[in-house]
Parts: structure tokens; sequence; C-alpha cells
């Protein structure tokens, strides 16, 4: 046996593979840049939670806003509806003060403006679409624009009407009140 040295490490704790001190150092950056980048990462999605709680929020203002305003629209609707009706009577009314203004007026004179006045009436009611509803004698009965007041021997087919007794009324194809009418009996 020779007495030359070995080949071998004389400090057999070094080691060609890293020893525990760098590795712990290394599993250390490891998790730091990972800290680093999970905390990026929630930054993030902290800014992104915060914004869309603002969209959320600016959103939820204009639906409360214009639900407000459709609320308000609906409320004066409801207030002013009828006031196109009333400006539209506002001329019968000043002709029937007018009509009880003359004292000495003759018969013929207030059956005059009373027909006057009433064309006025009609006419303010069909621009408000308040449409008569007065059968002529011979049209069918229908319950849902006539109410039959009594039902009388005639002529004419059974369930037909054959007088009206007071016209009815309609706005917008609903009836007001109905026709009061008689209606022929069955032969």
């Amino acid at each position: 046996m020779s007495d030359t040295p070995s080949s071998s490490n004389p400090n057999p704790t070094e080691t060609s593979s890293p020893n525990t001190e760098e590795m712990v150092a290394a599993a250390n950056a490891h998790e730091a840049d990972a800290l680093a980048l999970a905390q990026a990462e929630l930054a993030a999605l902290q800014a992104k939670s915060s914004e869309l709680a603002d969209q959320y929020l600016r959103a939820k203002a204009e639906s409360d806003n214009a639900r407000r305003r459709a609320e308000e629209e609906i409320s004066k609707a409801r207030k002013f509806a009828v006031e196109s009706f009333a400006e539209s009577l506002l001329p019968v009314a000043d002709s029937l003060e007018a009509g009880l203004i003359i004292k000495d007026a003759t018969a013929e004179q207030i059956r005059e403006g009373a027909q006057a006045t009433l064309r006025q009436l009609v006419a303010a009611l069909e621009r408000n679409k308040v449409m008569a509803i007065a059968p002529a004698a011979g049209t069918k009965f229908d319950p849902h624009q006539h109410q039959a007041i009594s039902v009388v021997p005639s002529e004419l087919d059974a369930n037909t009407v054959v007088s009206v007794l007071q016209k009815g009324y309609s706005i917008a194809d609903r009836v007001l009140r109905p026709a009061l009418v008689t209606v022929s009996a069955p032969k």
C-alpha cells in the first residue's frame, strides 16, 4: 500500500451537494417569493372587489333613483289625469252659468241653450274618448255593453234590443255604464 494520499475528500462533512443552510435559505427565498406573489394577487383582488362594490352601489343608486322617478311620474299622472277632461268641461259649465243669468228667458231660448250646452258636453266627452252606447232597435243584445231591464214580446228576433231606456257609456273600449235596454222575448 502506498502512502499517497487518496483522492477522497479530506473533510468528510463537506459534500458535493448543497448543505442544509443553503437549502433552508433557498426554501425561505422561494416562500418569500410565493408570499410576495400571493400578496400582490390579494391586493389586485381587493382592488377589483372594491371596484365591483363601487359599481354595484352606483347601479343600485341609479335603479333606486329610476324607481323613485317612476313612482313620482305615476303619482303625477294619477293626480292630474282628469286635468284634460276638466278643461273640456269648463265651457259646458260656462254655458250653464250664462243660461242661468238670463232672468226673462223664454221656453224656446232655454231649450236652444240646453241643446247648445248638450252639444258642448257631448263634444267634450268624445274628445276624451267617452263614447255613448245607444244600440239601435234590432241590434243583437250584448251583455257586455247592455243591461236588459225587461223582456217584451216583439216581432224582432229573440234577444235583440227593442228600445233603449238609458244610454250607456264606454271609455277606451271599457264600459263605464251599460245601456239600459228592453229585449225581445223568444217567440
